[in-house]
């Protein structure tokens, strides 16, 4: 699995930058993991002209050809005002069928609090609907982040004075490698409909680029 993780902080150091960095080295077992932190890259604002793209200085062609290599994605927000990052939304609606079409991702809230699922619904709501990603039912909602997945050894956290944090930071390990492995899944099966698609496509399936 060729997997590609989104983080869509706007800031420099975020924690959203270190959640991604965890869930690359958890997926190291896979054939490529390549983490994009959006706020490192120029991109436009997303106007729906396509030479925006490809403007001077514009660091899109190098994303895009990132993602049209990419087996699976892993996006992740931090939840600003209740909602997913405009960097993030911006990204999704420049990416096209040709980039993620019938691609599984892993949605990832990240908040400092013990809120976090609102930028979830809105993702599944209309982050994937003409780019054609396809969201996996499993997702992932790390709560309290600045108290998890930091750099600290496993072994270490056993002696974390808070125990209800050590257990806290073990059960979503846990879960992000489950995650992980649902996604692996998710890749083989919808490569095999990619693959079929470009075998058996349908007559005017150009008419049809845009969802419902």
């Amino acid at each position: 699995m060729r997997l590609i993780i989104v983080s869509g902080s706007q800031r420099q150091h975020s924690e959203s930058a270190k959640v991604a960095a965890y869930i690359a080295s958890a997926a190291g077992q896979y054939k490529t993991v390549q983490h994009i932190e959006l706020c490192k890259y120029q991109l436009p604002f997303w106007d729906g002209d396509d030479k925006s793209k490809s403007a001077p200085g514009c660091d899109w062609p190098l994303i895009s050809e990132a993602l049209v290599k990419a087996d699976a994605f892993v996006l992740i927000t931090p939840e600003w005002q209740g909602m997913a990052t405009p960097i993030l939304k911006n990204f999704l609606m420049m990416c096209t069928p040709d980039d993620t079409a019938h691609k599984p991702a892993l949605l990832v809230s990240v908040v400092g609090g013990v809120s976090g699922a609102n930028p979830i619904a809105e993702l599944r709501m209309n982050g994937c609907k003409n780019n054609k990603l396809v969201a996996i039912p499993d997702h992932l909602i790390i709560r309290n982040v600045g108290d998890v997945l930091n750099t600290l050894a496993n072994e270490a956290l056993s002696n974390e004075p808070d125990q209800s944090i050590h257990h806290r930071d073990k059960s979503i390990r846990h879960r992000i490698g489950y995650s992980l492995h649902t996604l692996h899944l998710y890749s083989q099966a919808l490569g095999k409909i990619r693959q079929c698609q470009q075998q058996q496509p349908y007559a005017q399936q150009e008419q049809y680029s845009y969802g419902m």
